[in-house]
């Protein structure tokens, strides 16, 4: 069996309300339940599993990398503007308000509550010109 990527634990303040926000923004499934776990689900099988925890040991910030294609892109970006959610270029946050270009694709990062960050790109790195 080839090993692959099924999970990863999203420590969240409100998981119910940070899954539900992703899930909107990304254009996915509602998230469902599963144990102490709200659960966002992407195409490729791998899910967020979102637990609760107030402690900030466990509230680090980690990044979340989502390829999608150019139609998604633009739906996922008009729902970030239509919300008012500040994005970047960048995963720096030095380039508010742009897109990059990274093998010539697009890509742009935003944050959640918890200061998660997620990204959104249309070209596998690596892949392009």
């Amino acid at each position: 069996m080839a090993v692959e990527l099924n999970h990863h634990i999203v420590h969240a303040r409100d998981p119910d309300a940070s899954a539900t926000w992703l899930a909107e923004l990304l254009g996915l499934p509602a998230p469902t339940h599963f144990a102490p776990f709200t659960v966002l689900q992407t195409a490729n099988g791998v899910s967020l599993d979102y637990l609760q925890t107030d402690d900030p040991a466990w509230l680090m910030p980690c990044h979340y990398a989502f390829l999608v294609s150019e139609a998604e892109f633009d739906e996922i970006l008009g729902r970030i503007e239509a919300r008012g959610l500040t994005y970047w270029a960048d995963p720096h946050r030095h380039e508010p308000g742009r897109i990059n270009h990274h093998d010539g694709g697009r890509g742009l990062y935003w944050a959640d509550a918890d200061d998660h960050l997620f990204e959104i790109i249309t070209r596998p790195y690596g892949s392009g010109t």
